[in-house]
């Protein structure tokens, strides 16, 4: 096998899986995607990642967390919940957490609430924090800071931002998470020369599947279903844009991953 990728975020426990999940494993495999991180969203889900972890342990390890949306959700019970799965093997990330005020599912005083408790558990854990942030920077890089000398490490997961954002996660070593969305000519194009800012050691990939399906993808699947085995359509393209080949491009971000996850 000529290239080998991990796919950082994965939502395999969506009902879009349920049928052929296996299938899905395979396909990733096939295609060079050794390994993939399902991410947790809420206590729920984070204890069906870890499941689906006990039954594929060669394949898949998993984060857990609450995502913003979910923020309103969460109590001291969900907070047990976690503490507990951040002892499981398979877990190698508190997360999916942060803050999303671009859509308020949660209201923003929930979501930094929940927000700061996971922040307080991966201090106390010390994995690594897998964030989502829409709308949110200024705030969220706000936290980030004043908590930063107790996280081992952090990715900014399916960063879509500007330069400021970048630039401010950067700042605090974090790691970036790129996705599809770079693929598409209508929303992502803003990311093609800040790719060439993000230090090799930083960058990792992601399909964030079954969302975010390569919009350049052809043929396109019928179900319109993303899959991780398209991850490395989305390595192709991040080759291009930062004139790399793309054997270096899977050396590089492996690398990253392996050392960011522990795995």
């Amino acid at each position: 096998m000529s290239q080998q990728w991990i796919d950082i975020g994965v939502n395999l426990t969506d009902s879009a899986f349920n049928k052929d999940l296996e299938d899905v494993l395979e396909r990733a495999v096939e295609n060079g995607v050794t390994q993939m991180i399902v991410t947790g969203t809420t206590a729920d889900e984070s204890e069906q990642a870890v499941a689906l972890c006990a039954k594929y342990p060669e394949v898949l390890h998993c984060t857990a967390g609450v995502h913003p949306h979910y923020a309103s959700e969460f109590t001291t019970e969900t907070e047990q919940v976690l503490r507990d799965l951040y002892k499981e093997p398979s877990v190698v990330a508190v997360g999916e957490t942060g803050l999303d005020f671009n859509r308020n599912f949660s209201t923003p005083e929930q979501q930094i609430k929940a927000f700061e408790v996971q922040l307080e558990l991966a201090a106390e854990c010390g994995l690594p924090l897998f964030l989502h942030e829409r709308d949110a920077f200024k705030t969220q890089v706000e936290m980030l800071k004043s908590y930063r000398d107790q996280i081992s490490n952090a990715v900014a997961h399916c960063f879509t931002g500007e330069k400021e954002a970048l630039y401010g996660y950067l700042d605090l070593d974090l790691y970036i998470g790129i996705t599809g969305w770079i693929c598409d000519e209508r929303r992502g194009s803003h990311l093609h020369p800040l790719l060439k800012d993000i230090p090799t050691d930083r960058l990792m990939l992601e399909t964030d599947a079954p969302y975010l399906l390569p919009r350049d993808l052809k043929p396109k699947p019928k179900s319109r279903r993303n899959e991780p085995l398209h991850l490395p359509h989305i390595a192709q393209k991040v080759a291009s844009l930062v004139n790399k080949p793309v054997e270096q491009v899977s050396e590089e971000t492996l690398q990253n991953t392996r050392r960011f996850f522990g795995i």
